[in-house]
This record gives C-alpha cells, sequence and structure tokens, in this order.
C-alpha cells in the first residue's frame, strides 16, 4: 500500500513530502514513510526526521478533538448508531484493561505504538488513550516514544538489513 500511494503521489510532490504526507496518514504512519523513503531513495537519517514529525504531528489533535468529533457525529442521525457502538465497544474492551492493568497501561500503549504491526501504531494509540480516558499529559510520553521504538524497528528493516543484504 505504501509503494501504491507513493507513487501516486510522486509525481506531484517533492519526495521529502510524499514521505511527510504518508507518516501522517492512519494505517500507514511511520512505517509506510520510512519504506516510501527507501523508495525513493532518501536518506535514512533525513527520512527519519520527516517521517516522525510527519507521524507526531496528528497525535496531539486526535488527543484533544476525538471525543468533540464523536459528539458532533452522534448528533447527525446517519452516524449515530455506529457511534454509539464505537463507544460501546471501546468501553468495554477499555474498562476490562484498565481493571486488570491500570499501572501497566502506559507501558502497554508504548509497546503497542512501537510494535510496527498491521491495526497498532501512533493513530490507533491515541484512539485507545482517548477511549480509555488517560490524560494526553500521560499518553503523550508513551506515544511518542512508540513512535521512536517504531522508527529504529523499521530502519532496520527498510534501510540497514537491504544495506546488509547488499541490495542497496
Amino acid at each position: 500500500m505504501a509503494e501504491q500511494v507513493t507513487e501516486l503521489l510522486r509525481s506531484y510532490l517533492s519526495p521529502e513530502l510524499v514521505v511527510f504526507i504518508i507518516s501522517m496518514l492512519p494505517v500507514l504512519e511511520l512505517r509506510g514513510g520510512l519504506i516510501a523513503a527507501s523508495l525513493l531513495g532518501i536518506p535514512w537519517q533525513t527520512a527519519t526526521v520527516i517521517s516522525l514529525l510527519g507521524n507526531a504531528l496528528p497525535i496531539p489533535f486526535i488527543l484533544l478533538f476525538l471525543k468533540q468529533v464523536l459528539l458532533f457525529l452522534k448528533r447527525l442521525r446517519p452516524f449515530q448508531k455506529l457511534v454509539l457502538w464505537i463507544e460501546n465497544r471501546a468501553q468495554a474492551k477499555c474498562a476490562e484493561v484498565m481493571e486488570k492493568h491500570p499501572h501497566r497501561i502506559q507501558l502497554a500503549l508504548f509497546l503497542f505504538v512501537a510494535i510496527p504491526l498491521p491495526g497498532t501504531g501512533a493513530w490507533t494509540g491515541a484512539l485507545i488513550a482517548v477511549f480509555l480516558g488517560i490524560k494526553m499529559r500521560k499518553s503523550v510520553g508513551p506515544i511518542c516514544l512508540g513512535i521512536l521504538g517504531a522508527a529504529v524497528i523499521m530502519l532496520v528493516i527498510t534501510y540497514l538489513l537491504p544495506f546488509l543484504a547488499g541490495l542497496k
């Protein structure tokens, strides 16, 4: 998917801007940004900074405004049932986690963001923080550290392993 988005954007934007935009997108995030940077031949140092900034930028907005967006959508008839279903499901899952491990929630948030698997990442980590009711000052740190952890893992996968294999 990162390759397809890269191909779509590269003819319209600079390589650095392509990486920045991909890193901001949910699902792709930093993982997709570093893959795109590798495909575009951007040095790993530059790619890392651009991807980190792109991935971190949406997080405060999600943490600050998600509840207000959900409240607004709840007032719109076509979205009412969907929003209520999402909230109820998230509250049930989150309450269970908070009851069992309230002291480990920040560590879990960090690990969830840091491990670059489908469905994990900063966007989902921020959504989880909101649904768990974790205050912004307590969730930004683990999420940002998780982004750094994901960057290290993805740098090894996208830059170091191909280099060691003689592909670059």
